[in-house]
């Protein structure tokens, strides 16, 4: 074994090395906790009693587990099983110490998961979301039958229950808008008790969303999100009473908080500038104290009940720890240790829409110019940071500069930033990709003869429609589960990404035929110039098989230069040997096509 990891190239040892999730934790158990890890070569879940020190894996199917949460005394484990990545299936639940899956909800078919909340006294409230329904609710009591309280066409989710279990916070899109969200209080009856949206109907937006009950019995406070000024905070709303208290926290970027165990304050994390840090609030003295994190980024944090704070730390050139406020690294999985990348440089470029800011790789000690991957985020409404990613870390080993561009409709930069994207959705966000990719070659950092424009997700949206629409700037193009044909991924994909669709471009496709034709790859196939390299899920719900094949049989009628793979998973794999074959047939597709 130390033989072959002597020899494992370094891209492939961090693909490989054993991490760890954020531990959760079960409210009133808080011994018992939850993780996920790829320890077996595969993402599942992980049952670890803090009192003992014994971990326990609790999922184990071919092709991963990693949607999963703990009953709040720690007696069980719900996880959603679904079939090979296709995201449609029903919720199991197991003993934390172990023994049989059984479906914990029985009565309930079949869905896409739309939230769920976990009582007390054994109630849950599970979402779901199919086609044919939209959006139902339903609250599930021991021993009876499944009760619906809520349902629309509409997309919409569970937000939380509250400590007692006497309220229950949803998310909907009820107004039409499914990118902001306005919320609804409800008993487990579905009785109405406060309603708030600041979308005004779906004329304003201006979203919300859950952030969490007031850890305590009676308590009727729901800790919230808000756009209100200009970018995401936190403010306390009481449902009984109606008032909305703000909160003193004057951070730039965009600023999420949860709960301390005992309600006594808010642990504050706040995100700017592809960096993230954390910060505890004192509600009594409204003082905003930070709580010391290397620079880079924090993707998720949690408190426990004495105090310290535990987080997912990490930066571009350093690999992900659980690290505690208390000292030291909380979860360290044992084994290969994932060898460290390069750090990122910052670029801001003047675009057509503000300043854009572009995150740098290069390889140590080169100089331009390079062969570049201008590696493009999903979502759209994400960002990359400063964080650990091997993916990037592999093309700089191997010689290329890497440029990440924080496009028009990435998060972190304000409201404004975000709803830019708006019915001429793909080529706003190109315009700002091109910005940057005429800084990186003026600036000597980018071999303009060596461009290579590469995605997944809304990534390998934007890799094929920039290589129609800007054919003679790429010289090679990889794209992983892409949205191809707009109109047909439409039509097949699940009915939630059906409503987003709807709210970015005005309409369906046949209610505004012109904007999704522009926002289309298809539409451009014929002028793309570049070899191609495509990959895609046959399970994917979100970018469904069919239309990835309508543009590929186009490729093809005309003997485009292009290559596909095809795997068995939905949106992406949570296999490891997987995710390296796929880097490892990219990398050869660009050797052989850029030498």
């Amino acid at each position: 074994m130390t033989e072959i990891t002597d020899s494992m190239p370094d891209w492939e040892k961090r693909f490989r090395a054993p991490r760890v999730s954020l531990p959760d934790w079960a409210e009133d158990a808080p011994d018992r906790s939850l993780f996920v890890s790829n320890a077996t070569g595969t993402y599942e879940l992980y049952a670890w009693d803090r009192a003992t020190g014994s971990q326990r894996q609790a999922t184990d199917r071919p092709n991963g587990t990693t949607d999963g949460v703990l009953a709040p005394d720690g007696s069980s484990i719900w996880w959603f099983s679904d079939t090979d990545g296709d995201e449609f299936g029903v919720w199991m639940r197991q003993p934390f110490g172990g023994g049989a899956d059984e479906p914990a909800v029985p009565g309930l078919e079949p869905s896409y998961p739309a939230g769920l909340a976990i009582g007390r006294d054994g109630t849950s409230v599970v979402g779901r979301s199919t086609d044919e329904d939209g959006t139902t609710i339903h609250v599930v009591r021991a021993g009876s039958a499944p009760v619906e309280i809520y349902r629309h066409r509409q997309s919409a989710g569970v937000g939380d229950l509250s400590h007692d279990g006497t309220l229950i916070a949803i998310e909907h899109t009820e107004h039409g808008d499914a990118m902001h969200s306005a919320l609804r209080v409800m008993r487990p009856d579905g009785e109405p008790v406060a309603e708030l949206d600041d979308s005004k109907g779906g004329t304003e937006e201006l979203g919300l969303e859950v952030l969490g009950f007031a850890p305590v019995d009676g308590d009727t406070r729901l800790l919230i999100g808000h756009q209100r000024r200009g970018r995401w905070e936190p403010m306390i709303w009481d449902v009984a009473s109606g008032t909305e208290a703000g909160l003193a926290i004057d951070l730039p970027g965009d600023v999420n908080a949860e709960w301390y165990p005992d309600g006594s304050a808010l642990l504050v994390a706040h995100s700017f500038e592809a960096r993230g840090e954390l910060f505890r609030y004192d509600l009594a003295s409204r003082e905003l104290v930070r709580i010391e994190t290397l620079t880079g980024s924090v993707s998720g944090a949690m408190a426990r009940p004495d105090g310290a704070v535990e987080y997912l730390w990490s930066s571009a050139a350093l690999p992900p720890r659980v690290r505690s406020t208390a000292g030291g690294v909380v979860l360290d999985p044992p084994g290969l240790k994932a060898p460290e990348s390069v750090v990122v440089e910052d670029a801001w470029v003047e675009g057509p829409g503000g300043r854009i800011h572009a995150l740098v790789q290069r390889p140590a000690g080169a100089s331009g110019p390079l062969p570049t991957v201008f590696e493009i985020h999903g979502g759209p409404t994400w960002h990359d940071s400063d964080a650990f990613a091997a993916g990037p870390a592999a093309w700089v080993d191997h010689g290329y500069a890497v440029v990440r561009v924080n496009y028009r409709g990435s998060t972190g930069y304000g409201r404004e930033w975000t709803d830019a994207l708006k019915h001429r959705i793909g080529l706003i966000e190109l315009e700002d990709i091109a910005a940057v990719r005429e800084w990186a070659v003026s600036s000597g950092l980018a071999d303009p003869a060596k461009l290579v424009l590469a995605g997944g997700s809304w990534g390998g949206y934007l890799t094929l429609l920039g290589l129609g629409t800007q054919p003679e700037a790429w010289a090679l193009g990889l794209a992983a589960v892409p949205v191809a044909d707009y109109v047909t991924a439409y039509h097949d994909e699940m009915e939630a990404l059906k409503s987003i669709d709807r709210t970015l471009l005005g309409g369906t496709p046949e209610e505004v035929p012109e904007r999704f034709e522009a926002s289309s790859p298809l539409t451009y196939v014929d002028a793309v110039r570049a070899p191609v390299y495509i990959s895609a899920g046959v399970n994917d719900p979100r970018c469904p098989i069919r239309q990835v094949e309508n543009y590929v049989d186009r490729l093809a009628a005309r003997g485009a230069p292009h290559e596909v793979y095809r795997y068995d998973a939905g949106h992406g794999s949570l296999v490891v040997e997987e995710r390296i074959k796929q880097v490892r047939l990219e990398l050869a597709f660009a050797a052989e096509h850029l030498g």
